[in-house]
């Protein structure tokens, strides 16, 4: 047996469709820049693919050469329109806490604008160790080797490969766009409906690792 000592647990977790709800207020602000564009958009099919960073989806809507300053003007609106609306999905805090109480760190790493990340948690009373904005897909392995994260939980393909980017185990909820096979053959390890398993689940891995290093 080893003598070495774990690393200390430390968990990622995606933000919006993994902690959040943030449908309603994305709607809300994309009508809001709709309206102050005169571009039509359909928010429906936009907060049907909840996931990929803003620029990506605002390409749809946008000329390439509009899209920076349709995304400066979506930040700024964001704050006004999506937080208020937004509500946490089921489980989420207690995942959260369940890192916490097994003396682990949680990370959020998302795509979104860090500093609207921050609002959200903020504005739901959710506070992990850090925020961590502006990643997306495999980008976000850099962040999660940084801090040593061991597990990463998203709802996304995206979120499987920035967990498999970064050597970490993926746990998937469907809670986003993904429907569990999709996930599943994009490597996720665990798949979960939601987060209100996640707790039992932690408790189980955190002890099979603490005794494979004991």
């Amino acid at each position: 047996m080893s003598s070495l000592a774990p690393h200390p647990l430390t968990v990622g977790f995606d933000l919006d469709m993994t902690l959040i709800d943030s449908r309603p207020g994305i709607a809300a602000t994309y009508r809001a820049l709709s309206a102050e564009t005169g571009v039509a958009i359909d928010v429906d099919l936009v907060v049907s693919r909840i996931g990929p960073p803003l620029e990506t989806e605002l390409a749809y809507w946008f000329p390439a050469d509009e899209v920076p300053a349709a995304a400066d003007r979506y930040r700024a609106l964001y704050p006004g329109h999506a937080i208020a609306p937004t509500a946490e999905l089921a489980g989420a805090r207690e995942a959260v806490a369940a890192v916490r109480a097994l003396g682990g760190r949680a990370l959020v790493v998302t795509a979104k604008h860090e500093p609207s990340a921050k609002l959200h948690l903020s504005h739901l009373g959710i506070e992990p160790d850090t925020v961590i904005g502006w990643l997306w897909a495999e980008a976000k392995g850099a962040a999660l080797r940084e801090h040593g994260a061991q597990v990463y939980v998203g709802d996304h393909t995206g979120d499987v490969r920035g967990a498999r980017a970064a050597g970490a185990l993926s746990v998937a909820v469907t809670t986003g766009p993904c429907a569990a096979a999709e996930l599943r053959t994009a490597g996720a390890d665990v798949v979960l409906a939601d987060l209100t398993g996640f707790p039992a689940w932690l408790t189980a891995f955190e002890a099979d690792r603490v005794a494979r290093t004991s």
